[in-house]
């Protein structure tokens, strides 16, 4: 009963940080309209139309069936704002991981800019079709501006992950980013927008780790390097450029090698002093993770046991970002293994 308090708690926090906005007055919400009006007119005047190359093919060398890694989600897991297919995080995460596991990744992105968690259920649909080995999802955004309750999108969202790990798919989720570090939005709108999708990034991580898969936590790590590095904005200031997309790569592809058990222990074993791993429950550990940079939540057992008086179980952890091959590197792998890497998108 407890776990249960706390995940409701979590999901569906109050719409309004516990009801201020709504005792507040009609003149507060008149404001907080028009600064979202404003805000989306700027992203969207400057925001390009046209998506970057998929990348979609196989990457690296070496025998062996090809790990099937599909990349679902909105804009994000797109990859919107960069030109190259080799600088999108589907790519730099399909080259890092053939290079880890030294056997080729065949990528297929099936996300697509403006969807919402609804919209997971045809892209799953699709990347089933695929026979994945794992899935990266990148989702949550949209359903924050547009407002979406927060127990409807996650919803969807543990749909998905059900669907997919029925199938014997691993699943990685980068929670929603903190939109609290967009330019275009003001205050007190911006601290808003920073509670909303923090509150959607800790349901996710309930939802998801409950359903057996593992999360990232995007918005932590992201927030304060977005909030005081320009250069990780493309120019429309809303989505990750090249550099930002890279930095979401990084902590990406550690989780993604560890599900499918080729990350190396070594490099674990290296950054004991710096990494935090701890079983707690997992409304806990999703209230801990939103808060901690990087931070991996995935499914635990406690002394033989998957669930605790508490719930279930849950690992967090964290590791150093790891190196990204460079745009140009990910761009060779893919051509050394034949994939169909287009160039620019005009």
């Amino acid at each position: 009963m407890i776990r249960t308090v706390t995940a409701r708690r979590l999901a569906t926090g109050a719409a309004y940080g516990g009801g201020g906005v709504g005792l507040a007055g009609a003149a507060l919400v008149a404001l907080l309209r028009e600064e979202a009006r404003s805000a989306r007119r700027r992203v969207e005047s400057r925001t390009t139309k046209q998506d970057p190359p998929s990348g979609d093919g196989v990457y690296g060398r070496g025998g062996g069936t090809p790990i099937v890694l599909t990349v679902l989600g909105d804009s994000s897991a797109v990859g919107l704002g960069v030109h190259r297919a080799a600088e999108t995080p589907g790519v730099l995460v399909a080259a890092g991981l053939a290079e880890l596991a030294e056997r080729p990744v065949r990528l297929v992105r099936l996300a697509r800019s403006g969807a919402r968690a609804a919209d997971l259920d045809e892209q799953v649909e699709r990347a089933l079709a695929e026979q994945p080995t794992v899935a990266v999802i990148m989702i949550g955004a949209n359903d924050v501006t547009a407002r979406t309750p927060t127990s409807v999108s996650v919803g969807h969202l543990t749909d998905a992950v059900r669907r997919l790990t029925a199938a014997g798919c691993e699943v990685v989720v980068g929670t929603c980013p903190d939109l609290g570090t967009i330019r275009p939005i003001a205050q007190p709108l911006r601290t808003l927008a920073r509670r909303w999708s923090r509150q959607m990034a800790a349901a996710q991580t309930i939802a998801v780790v409950e359903a057996g898969g593992r999360t990232v936590s995007l918005g932590s790590l992201l927030g304060p390097a977005f909030a005081s590095d320009s250069t990780m904005f493309s120019v429309d200031e809303f989505h990750p450029s090249a550099a930002g997309y890279a930095a979401a790569a990084a902590v990406l592809l550690p989780s993604v090698a560890d599900a499918l058990g080729v990350w190396p222990a070594a490099a674990d074993r290296k950054l004991r002093a710096l990494r935090r791993e701890t079983a707690r429950p997992v409304a806990r550990a999703a209230a801990r993770a939103v808060n901690r940079p990087g931070t991996e939540v995935q499914p635990a057992e406690v002394a033989g046991s998957e669930t605790g008086p508490w719930g279930p179980w849950a690992l967090l952890r964290r590791r150093r970002p790891t190196e990204m091959p460079t745009p140009d590197e990910a761009e060779h792998a893919g051509d050394e293994a034949g994939s169909p890497l287009t160039g620019r998108s005009g």
